[in-house]
């Protein structure tokens, strides 16, 4: 845990205003020309942080970013929902001191347009964890409006929207704005370590791996909630799906996409780049009520990244079964083995951490902050755009029975998960993937 680490501040040993008076030239001009470098809110010594997607884990995630820095406050939030702001509210107020949740009536924003509304308010910083599917939008309208952003993974649904986020990464760049994902991952010290020793070269060359997300059931009473919330309180098909979004495609991207997408993004890391092609199946075997949605409960794909090289990903939501939740990477000297508790390498060169990493959910916030101040942002759009992409093609295989390869997905296909409207009223009925009649878009 990060309980004994010092603020970013007294770390440093500079207040944002000694950084502006010490910061490099080019550094101080880019603040003032509003590429956003640094925080925008200039003469003030706070952060200013704003939600976007109340739910539990943009909860989490604004917890998590105030744990980071104690200049961190919460000064607006958005949802689609009204309680979900409420909820969401009440629990910052239990969990932080008055003085770091400055959110008023006036920047509690709902519905479908909540997220222009927070990214236009007096905010330095970003968090987005509504559905995956909203992602790229929300990224571009931040991005555009010159806010710092950290951002929940999967950060797409399809490829039309990955194409979006990898344009938006660009804008950044070029503006000198942050983005930071919640592939936390890639914050973790023992991954980190274990990385840096793959790439060192200590396993050798790479000759296979495996990444599992295999678990038990997941928000079955919510599930079993929201139908009869659905019927007793008369919810439309938008707000049903919405709402239940974990059980719904084009919200979440299915489980591959929204929960595996951890273990792909650690594999694209290992290897240094993304699959060239895959093959996959899935299906539904124990999710088979309608309060499920239309998505899988198991999938399994073989993907081939460069020179050949095999990776078996699975991943599966089902009670009673077998869980494993971890990576393995194969190398021709040994092998790296990585879970979100342990690692370690074995071989010529053995590796094993002496001591616990730091909370990674802390630590990728205490990461974003610390780059900015510095004035070289991090922007890891492009990376997990690219593992989200990864996880998107396993699902395409996996519901249409055909074998993919990256250039295609990435450059040609038109799939876009967009529903017909966005208002509460009906939508079309959800349809469950059916391999070999699915259509290949």
């Amino acid at each position: 845990m990060e309980g004994d680490k010092k603020s970013d501040n007294e770390t440093n040993g500079l207040t944002r205003r000694d950084f502006i008076k010490t910061a490099s030239m080019a550094a101080v001009v880019a603040a003032i020309s509003g590429s956003g470098v640094l925080f925008a809110s200039g003469s003030s010594e706070k952060i200013r942080v704003g939600l976007i997607g109340c739910g539990g884990r943009g909860t989490g995630a604004a917890l998590d970013c105030a744990a980071a820095s104690p200049d961190v406050v919460i000064t607006a939030m958005g949802d689609l929902f009204p309680d979900m702001v409420e909820n969401s509210l009440k629990r910052l107020r239990e969990r932080l001191p008055a003085e770091r949740v400055l959110v008023k009536p006036e920047t509690c924003f709902t519905g479908f347009d909540a997220y222009e509304k927070v990214v236009k308010a007096d905010v330095d910083l970003v968090i987005l964890a509504a559905p995956p599917f909203f992602r790229p939008s929300h990224l571009k309208a931040a991005i555009e409006a010159g806010k710092h952003v950290f951002m929940e993974k999967p950060v797409a649904v399809d490829p039309v929207g990955v194409r979006s986020v990898i344009a938006s990464s660009e804008l950044a760049k070029q503006k000198g704005l942050a983005i930071v994902a919640g592939t936390q991952r890639r914050h973790q010290a023992h991954y980190i370590e274990i990385m840096k020793r793959i790439h060192n070269g200590h396993i050798g060359e790479i000759v296979a791996a495996q990444c599992y997300w295999n678990m038990g059931a997941l928000w079955v009473e919510r599930a079993a909630q929201n139908w009869a919330d659905r019927i007793i309180k008369k919810w439309s098909d938008m707000e049903w799906q919405v709402r239940n979004w974990l059980f719904t495609v084009w919200c979440s991207g299915d489980h591959i996409v929204e929960q595996h997408v951890h273990n792909l993004d650690v594999i694209n890391w290992a290897f240094g780049t993304h699959p060239v092609k895959c093959v996959g199946m899935g299906g539904r075997a124990a999710r088979t009520d309608p309060m499920f949605g239309n998505v899988y409960d198991h999938f399994a794909v073989e993907y081939e990244y460069p020179n050949g090289v095999r990776v078996l990903s699975m991943c599966r939501q089902t009670a009673g079964a077998a869980e494993n939740v971890s990576e393995r990477v194969v190398g021709t000297k040994g092998i790296a083995y990585t879970d979100s508790a342990d690692g370690y390498i074995k071989g010529p060169k053995p590796y094993r951490p002496e001591k616990e990493s730091p909370n990674p959910y802390i630590q990728e916030h205490i990461d974003l902050i610390n780059s900015i101040k510095s004035g070289k942002p991090l922007n890891e759009g492009r990376q997990v755009a690219e593992s989200t992409l990864t996880a998107i093609m396993g699902r395409m295989s996996a519901y249409t029975g055909r074998a993919l390869s990256w250039d295609w997905v990435m450059n040609a296909s038109r799939l876009d998960l967009t529903p017909p409207h966005f208002e509460f009223r009906d939508l079309p009925p959800l349809e469950v993937a059916i391999p070999g009649k699915t259509p290949l878009i």
